[in-house]
């Protein structure tokens, strides 16, 4: 029953903005894979794009050893140079989805989103039954 409903949310949020999200998030991954430098966030905006083609049934989790020095220092240049305003995005397309009865689980998506666009290094994406106690669920 879960997983139905899971495939049943996903189809919904495909439709209804998250291809479109999941392209965006392609597009800056294959900018920052051009640019050389920047290839771990074009490598995290993959991860997070496939994440937001199909988010219901699984989870983001913190890594268990985390993402050292060059993560964190990573992160840092994220947010300010991109991670804020994702964010705010995914804040403002889930105002309209919490509108509608039927968008509400689409807008709670959009928001798990956020932790991960904030601040994309050091998680993983895991399937929602797979998380251990020792993971850190966002």
């Amino acid at each position: 029953m879960k997983s139905t409903l899971s495939a049943i949310l996903n189809v919904i949020w495909l439709v209804f903005g998250g291809l479109w999200l999941a392209l965006g998030y392609f597009a800056a991954g294959i900018v920052c894979c051009i640019l050389i430098i920047t290839i771990p966030f074009g490598i995290a905006s993959f991860r997070i794009g496939l994440y937001a083609l199909w988010p219901f049934g699984r989870t983001i989790v913190e890594r268990p050893r985390g993402g050292g020095v060059g993560a964190t220092l990573g992160n840092v240049i994220w947010v300010l140079v991109a991670g804020i305003w994702i964010a705010i995005g995914h804040v403002l397309t889930a105002i309209p989805m919490f509108l509608s009865i039927i968008g509400i689980p689409l807008g709670i998506a959009n928001l798990k989103l956020i932790p991960v666009s904030l601040v994309p290094l050091g998680k993983e994406i895991v399937p929602s039954d797979a998380v251990l106690p020792t993971y850190r669920r966002y």
